[in-house]
């Protein structure tokens, strides 16, 4: 892995004023502040085609251009966590994963996470940006991601999310009843007061996000989703938003005493004991990084949510969709 990894990017009018070490990691998140610090020392990241102290503060529109090679991460240590590998060849990994893993370590998770098992599985990961992995899924979210073993790859995943050309579909199960299908757009930003949150914001970043109806029930709706964008808890925000927050989710999720109006003990019951947001990224689709072509993965749905929908249809009056 001796691979240079080539990025670039624009500055908000936004940032105006701001460290330039701090924009950077905000333009290329795959890469630490102090990684970057040393880089722009390094004079591997140019300001308008120069180099630049990292005390330097940007003013609005300059072009970021990153030219480094990475060396290997020896602070995330491997370990032997199993892993769903959906496909593998040499450039890409696709796993399903499961609810409750950790994509990767932060403040609170300081291991047990997807990114030391990836190192545990292919150790040369340690070379590419936090072990290949090039987009994110919650902790309590299931389903698939893609995973990049060459820094030509990573490029090639990267470009592809930031133009929207990677295709992701979820499931999800939501309270209320929603329409046959709509298309959610509204700026999303951190929330202004509950700084662990996110929320929909007027200073936020443009987000969309699009549903379909799978199954209407009473006090439920099963749905399916899919990004046009790629914001923090971007489907949990937007369904909260709309009023559909998704089911068991414990920051947008809404009122707990809620569940009172359920007119079914075991419906009631289900719903108090559903441990995650119901959120599952059922299919993914992308341009394979070495052959050109369009490549698409489905991982089915796991077994709560399985259950959860059976519930569903047995005691809130399932209706035709």
């Amino acid at each position: 892995m001796h691979d240079t990894i080539t990025l670039s990017g624009s500055v908000g009018a936004d940032c105006a004023g701001r460290r330039i070490d701090q924009v950077a990691a905000e333009l290329f998140p795959d890469f630490s502040r102090a990684r970057l610090q040393q880089w722009i020392r390094e004079g591997c990241l140019k300001v308008d085609g120069r180099p630049v102290r990292p005390a330097y503060r940007v003013v609005g529109g300059e072009h970021l251009e990153l030219e480094a090679r990475p060396e290997p991460d020896l602070k995330v240590r491997a370990q032997p966590i199993p892993l769903r590998v959906v496909a593998v060849d040499d450039h890409v990994l696709v796993i399903d994963k499961p609810a409750g893993l950790v994509v990767h370590p932060a403040a609170g998770n300081p291991d047990g996470t997807l990114q030391n098992g990836l190192l545990n599985y292919d150790p040369a990961l340690a070379s590419i940006p936090r072990a290949g992995i090039v987009h994110r899924l919650d902790k309590d979210t299931s389903g698939l991601l893609v995973v990049a073993r060459s820094l030509k790859a990573h490029a090639s995943l990267v470009a592809q999310l930031q133009d929207r050309s990677m295709r992701r579909h979820y499931e999800a199960v939501v309270w209320g009843r929603a329409k046959p299908a709509g298309v959610i757009e509204a700026p999303i930003g951190r929330h202004p007061r509950q700084r662990q949150r996110m929320a929909v914001v007027a200073s936020g970043k443009p987000a969309v996000t699009e549903y379909r109806r799978l199954e209407a029930y009473r006090h439920f709706s099963h749905l399916e989703v899919a990004l046009r964008s790629g914001r923090t808890h971007q489907i949990r925000v937007h369904m909260q938003h709309i009023g559909l927050p998704l089911v068991g989710d414990p920051l947008y999720g809404g009122r707990p005493g809620r569940r009172r109006i359920l007119p079914d003990e075991a419906l009631r019951a289900a719903i108090a004991a559903f441990p995650r947001q119901a959120l599952h990224a059922r299919s993914l689709s992308f341009t394979h990084p070495a052959s050109g072509q369009l490549v698409d993965f489905e991982a089915p749905l796991p077994a709560d949510l399985l259950a959860l929908l059976e519930v569903l249809r047995r005691h809130d009056n399932a209706q035709p969709s």
